[in-house]
C-alpha cells in the first residue's frame, strides 16, 4: 500500500470563525462541501476543487456539548491553543511580496527565513489557535530585498 498525498489536516478551535476568516482572509482558502457532523465546522479548499474532500478542516470545540465531536473523534485531552506534538504544517506558494502586505495589512506578525541551499524562502505565521504555518516561496522573488517593517528577519535552515 502507497501513500499518494496529504489529503488534508484538521486543526481544533474554541473559535471556529476566527479561524475561518484566518484561513480564508490570509491564505486564500475558500469553504465548500462539509457533511452535516453533530459538531461545528467547515472544510475548507485551495481554489473552488470539492473533489478532494478540502485542505483544512476546522473543528469547532463546543466546551459544553462536546458529545458529538467525542462520539465521531473520540475524547482528546485539549487545549486548544497550539501547535502542540505537530511543529507545522508547510504549503509552496508563489507572491511573497503580497503575502507581506497582507500581513501588514492584518497585523499578523511574521519570521522570514531564506533557506540558500533549497532556494526558499520561508514565512513563518500562526494561525488563532497557536498552530504554526510555513509558506515556501522561490528565493529568487525576494532576492536584493529587505523584509519589510514588522517581519523578524533571519537566514538559516529551518526543519
Amino acid at each position: 500500500m502507497a501513500l499518494a498525498k496529504l489529503a488534508h489536516f484538521s486543526i481544533r478551535t474554541t473559535d471556529l470563525e476566527r479561524s475561518c476568516t484566518f484561513y480564508e482572509r490570509i491564505l486564500g482558502f475558500q469553504r465548500g462541501y462539509r457533511p452535516p457532523f453533530d459538531f461545528p465546522g467547515a472544510w475548507l479548499y485551495i481554489g473552488d476543487d470539492e473533489r478532494d474532500y478540502g485542505t483544512v478542516h476546522i473543528i469547532g470545540v463546543d466546551p459544553d456539548n462536546p458529545a458529538g465531536l467525542s462520539t465521531y473523534l473520540g475524547d482528546k485531552s485539549h487545549s486548544a491553543s497550539g501547535t502542540g506534538t505537530l511543529d507545522h504544517i508547510a504549503f509552496l506558494a508563489t507572491g511573497v511580496r503580497q503575502m507581506w502586505e497582507t500581513l501588514r495589512t492584518e497585523g499578523i506578525p511574521w519570521r522570514d527565513r531564506t533557506v540558500p541551499s533549497l532556494g526558499l524562502h520561508q514565512v513563518f505565521i500562526e494561525d488563532p489557535s497557536g498552530v504554526t504555518i510555513e509558506l515556501n516561496y522561490p528565493a529568487a522573488e525576494v532576492a536584493g530585498l529587505e523584509p519589510p517593517n514588522g517581519a523578524e528577519a533571519r537566514t538559516g535552515v529551518m526543519a
